[in-house]
C-alpha cells in the first residue's frame, strides 16, 4: 500500500514558509558581527568575552536550524500519514497549503481532474464552474474559522459539492465531490433548470426544452428573456413567462469558444411572500425597513430597482448611500430616539454605473415591541444636477465680478503708472540714461494691461467691437502665425468646411481665442503631435444639452481645436474655466489663457465645451450663431460745413476724476499740450462751478463710476445750463458699462483706462473739433 502511495504523491513538497527563519537569520547575523569584534578587540579580556559571545550565537543557530528541520520533517511525515488516509477514497481529494498550491494528490483526484503538484487548486476547479476564486475564498474562510466549510454547485449536468478540512496552521484539506447527470439516472431526472448556451453579445445558440418552455418561444439574447438587464451571475434575475414575472438565481458557467452556459434557478416568487408585506412590496414609493443600527431588514421592489439591489441583499444603509456630511449611525440613533424625524438630507449611491442623489426621509414605527425605521426615498438626481448648474453659475458669476472689480482698480493704477511715464519720456531723449528705464516701465505698464484685460474678459465685460467676419478667412489668414506658434515638432492641421456662413464677433478677441486654444494644446504636447482645426456647419433643430449647457436651435458655425496631448483628468475639467487655476507648474502660466476664452466666447453669444480624455487629449469646441443680418453697405453722408475751425489746444477743459493719480496725470497732460483745465474731484464739485455763468467750457472730461453722482447722471445735468458742451467719458471698465447709462448722451465719446497722453488729448481735441463754436453756443 505504501509504494502505491509514493507512486501516486511523487516528489514530497513541503508547505514552510517562503521566508528565512527569522531567529536563525539574527543568530549568524550575530556570529558574524561579534566575531568580528573580537578579531578586531584592543583587548585580550574583551577579545575572549566576544569569542565567547560568538561561540554562544553559533550554538543558538545551529539549534535553530535543527529545529526548523525537525518540524519540518513532523509536517512531512503529518502530510504523508495524510494523503495514505485519503489515497483510496472515492471522491477526489487535494492537500494544498493556505495560497491554494496543491502539495499532495490522490489518486481519484488525478484521475478526474488530472490534478498534479505544484498545480493550484483555482486550475482544478476553474474548470469546473466559473468565478472559481470566489467559491474557493468563501470555502477556506469558513474552514479557517469553523475548522471545516463547504459548499454546493448546481450545473446544467452536474453538481458540485466543494469541502475543505483545516490541517493544522498551514495546510488544508480538500474534497470535491462531483455528481454527473449522465452516470446517475436519478440525478439526470432532476436537472429540469431552464439551460441557455450564450454567444459573444449575449446571443442565445442553444436552449433546452425546460429554457423553451419558460420563453414560450426561441429568444435571440437573453435580454428578450430577463426584464431586469444586465445578467448578472448569481444574483437574482425576473422573468417574463406568459405574461408573468417569475424570479430565478442566474448561474453562469464558461463552455469554451467564448461561450457561456446560464442556468436559471427558480426562487420563491414575490406573490409567495407573507401578506402583511404585500402592500409594503408592491407601493410604487422606494421604501426601506432600516434598524437603528442601519441595517436593512426589508426594502420593496421600487426601493430595490433605484438602489440597484437585489431582494436577498445584505447590506447596511451607509454601504448604500454616503455623503451626509455626518455619520451615518448617529443620524439613524438620533431618529430611532425621536430626533430630526421629518426632516429629509440628501445623499448619494455608492453605485458604479452612474452617479444618484436621493432624499431620504426617516419615520419612527414600532413592530414587534422593537423600533424601526421606515425610510421614504425619492430620487433627487436631477434636482441636485439643478443645484449644481446653478451654484455653478453663481460661482462664476461672483468671480467675474470681482475680476471686473479688481481690473476695474488696476485699471485706475496703470493709467497714472503708464501716463506719467509718458509725461517723463517728453524730458528725455534716447540719449539719456534713464531713457531704457523709462521705457521699461512703459512696456511693463502694457503688459500689466494687457492682463487686465483678459480679466475683463473673464468678467464679460471687456470692449468688444463686434462684426461680421467670414471664419475661413480669419483662419487662413492665422495659420501663418499659429504655425510659428506651436513650433517644430508639432503639426497643425487645418480642415475647413467650404461654404461657411458667416458669423458675428470681434475679429481680434476672435483671434485671441484661436490663439489661446492652440498654444493651450501646444503645452499639452511636450513629446510632438498634431494640432487640428477643424470648421463646420451645424443646424440644431431642437436644443442641444451638453452636460451644464443648453444650445438653443438654429444655425451655428462649429470651431474644434483637438490635440492628442496629456489630456485633462474628469475632476478638473469643470475648472479648467476658472480664472487663475492652471494645471501648469509654477511660472509657466497664468491661470487665464481658458477663462479669457470662456468670456470672450460667452459676450460674443457662443458657447464653448471641452471634451477630454487623460493620456488621449483634449477636444475644445466653439460653437457661434451664424449672423443672419443682411450686408448694409456704409452710404457716405457729407459733413455740414463748420463755421470755425477750433485750434488744437485751443480750449478749457472741466475735468472730473475721483482718482488723484489719475486726475493729476489728465491734467499735466492737456495743461502740456494747451489746454486750460479745472480740475474737480466729485460731480457735485463740477456742478457747483457750472453755476458760474462767466465760467467757459469747451468739453467735459470724468469718470463713469464715481462716489455720489456718476459720469452720465452729473452731465445730464450741466447739459442742461451747458447743452452744446461735448463730453469725454473714461472708465477702468469696459465701454458696454458707459453704454448702458451714457447711450442716450449726445456728442460723446468713451476712451477706455488705461490711456496714454496722445490717446487723452487726440480724443478731447476732436470732441471740441465737432462741438459747436462758443459764439454760438451762449
Amino acid at each position: 500500500m505504501s509504494g502505491a502511495v509514493l507512486m501516486t504523491l511523487h516528489d514530497p513538497v513541503v508547505p514552510v514558509s517562503r521566508s528565512p527563519n527569522s531567529a536563525a537569520t539574527w543568530f549568524i547575523i550575530c556570529v558574524f558581527v561579534t566575531g568580528s569584534l573580537a578579531f578586531a578587540a584592543p583587548s585580550e579580556a574583551l577579545r575572549n568575552a566576544l569569542s565567547a559571545a560568538a561561540a554562544a550565537f553559533g550554538i543558538a543557530f545551529l539549534v535553530a536550524i535543527t529545529s526548523q528541520a525537525f518540524r519540518k520533517q513532523r509536517l512531512k511525515q503529518s502530510l504523508n500519514a495524510m494523503a495514505l488516509l485519503v489515497e483510496h477514497d472515492v471522491a477526489p481529494c487535494l492537500l494544498t497549503d493556505l495560497d491554494g498550491v496543491i502539495l499532495r494528490t490522490n489518486r481519484t483526484a488525478l484521475k478526474t481532474f488530472k490534478a498534479g503538484q505544484g498545480q493550484t487548486l483555482r486550475d482544478v476547479v476553474d474548470g469546473q464552474i466559473a468565478n472559481a476564486s470566489g467559491l474557493i475564498h468563501r470555502v477556506q474562510s469558513a474552514a479557517l474559522k469553523d475548522g471545516i466549510g463547504s459548499e454546493k454547485v448546481i450545473l446544467p449536468d452536474r453538481h458540485l459539492r466543494i469541502a475543505a478540512h483545516q490541517l493544522g496552521p498551514t495546510a488544508l484539506l480538500w474534497r470535491l465531490e462531483l455528481f454527473l447527470a449522465k452516470d446517475d439516472p436519478t440525478l439526470q431526472s432532476k436537472v429540469t433548470y431552464p439551460t441557455l448556451t450564450l454567444g459573444r453579445g449575449g446571443t442565445v445558440l442553444w436552449m433546452n426544452a425546460a429554457a423553451r418552455d419558460l420563453a414560450g418561444k426561441r429568444v435571440r439574447t437573453i435580454e428578450d428573456l430577463i426584464t431586469d438587464p444586465p445578467l448578472r451571475p448569481g444574483k437574482t434575475h425576473h422573468v417574463k413567462s406568459d405574461g408573468e414575472a417569475q424570479r430565478f438565481t442566474i448561474n453562469v458557467h464558461p463552455a469554451g469558444m467564448g461561450r457561456e452556459e446560464v442556468v436559471f434557478i427558480p426562487q420563491p416568487l414575490e406573490e409567495d411572500l407573507p401578506t402583511d408585506d404585500m402592500g409594503f412590496e408592491t407601493l410604487p414609493v422606494p421604501l426601506l425597513r432600516v434598524t437603528p443600527k442601519g441595517e436593512i431588514a426589508k426594502a420593496n421592489r421600487s426601493a430595490r430597482t433605484l438602489l440597484h439591489a437585489d431582494p436577498d441583499m445584505d447590506a447596511s444603509l451607509a454601504d448604500l448611500m454616503e455623503g451626509l456630511g455626518r455619520s451615518i449611525p448617529d443620524w439613524l440613533a438620533d431618529a430611532a430616539s425621536g430626533k430630526g424625524l421629518g426632516r429629509s438630507e440628501f445623499l448619494r449611491l455608492t453605485r458604479t454605473d452612474q452617479e444618484v442623489f436621493v432624499q431620504v426621509t426617516l419615520t419612527r414605527v414600532i413592530e414587534g415591541g422593537k423600533v424601526l425605521l421606515v425610510a421614504v426615498l425619492n430620487d433627487a438626481t436631477e434636482l441636485k444636477s439643478l443645484e449644481a448648474q446653478f451654484v455653478q453659475s453663481q460661482k462664476m458669476q461672483a468671480i467675474g465680478q470681482l475680476a471686473g472689480g479688481v481690473a476695474h482698480d488696476f485699471n485706475n493704477l496703470l493709467t497714472a503708472i503708464s501716463g506719467h511715464c509718458d509725461l517723463l519720456l517728453l524730458r528725455h531723449d534716447q540719449g539719456d540714461p534713464e531713457y531704457g528705464d523709462l521705457v521699461q516701465i512703459h512696456q511693463n505698464a502694457n503688459r500689466a494691461a494687457a492682463l487686465v484685460g483678459q480679466l475683463l474678459a473673464f468678467s464679460r465685460k471687456q470692449t468688444l467691437r463686434p462684426e461680421r467676419l467670414e471664419l475661413r478667412d480669419i483662419l487662413s489668414d492665422l495659420t501663418h502665425l499659429l504655425n510659428r506658434l506651436v513650433g517644430e515638432k508639432i503639426a497643425l492641421d487645418l480642415r475647413q468646411t467650404p461654404g461657411l456662413p458667416p458669423i458675428r464677433a470681434d475679429k481680434r478677441q476672435l483671434e485671441q481665442v484661436i490663439m489661446n486654444l492652440v498654444v493651450n494644446a501646444r503645452d499639452a504636447m511636450s513629446k510632438g503631435g498634431t494640432i487640428l482645426i477643424e470648421t463646420d456647419e451645424r443646424i440644431l433643430s431642437k436644443p442641444l444639452s451638453h452636460g451644464r449647457a443648453l444650445v438653443p436651435s438654429g444655425t451655428y458655425v462649429v470651431v474644434r481645436v483637438e490635440d492628442d496631448g496629456v489630456g485633462i483628468a474628469s475632476d478638473k475639467l469643470e475648472k479648467v474655466f476658472e480664472p487663475f487655476y492652471t494645471t501648469k507648474r509654477t511660472g509657466e502660466g497664468t491661470g487665464l489663457g481658458l477663462s479669457t476664452v470662456y468670456g470672450i466666447v460667452k459676450q460674443t453669444g457662443g458657447f464653448i465645451f471641452v471634451d477630454s480624455t487623460p493620456d488621449k487629449g483634449s477636444v475644445f469646441t466653439l460653437m457661434f450663431p451664424v449672423c443672419d443680418e443682411p450686408i448694409v453697405e456704409d452710404v457716405a453722408i457729407p459733413e455740414p460745413p463748420r463755421v470755425t475751425q477750433t485750434r488744437f489746444g485751443d480750449g478749457v477743459v472741466l475735468l472730473v476724476e475721483d482718482e488723484a493719480p489719475v486726475r493729476a496725470f489728465a491734467s499735466r497732460a492737456l495743461a502740456h499740450r494747451g489746454f486750460k483745465v479745472i480740475e474737480a474731484n466729485t460731480a457735485e464739485d463740477a456742478l457747483d462751478l457750472l453755476k458760474d455763468p462767466d465760467l467757459k467750457v469747451d468739453v467735459f472730461v470724468t469718470d463713469v463710476v464715481m462716489p455720489g453722482l456718476d459720469g452720465p447722471s452729473w452731465v445730464r445735468k450741466a447739459r442742461q445750463m451747458r447743452p452744446d458742451v461735448p463730453v469725454v467719458f473714461m472708465s477702468g471698465y469696459a465701454e458696454d458699462v458707459f453704454k448702458s447709462q451714457g447711450a442716450r448722451i449726445e456728442a460723446s465719446a468713451f476712451l477706455a483706462k488705461p490711456f496714454s497722453l496722445v490717446e487723452l488729448t487726440s480724443i478731447v481735441n476732436q470732441q471740441m473739433a465737432t462741438a459747436v463754436p462758443a459764439a454760438q453756443a451762449y
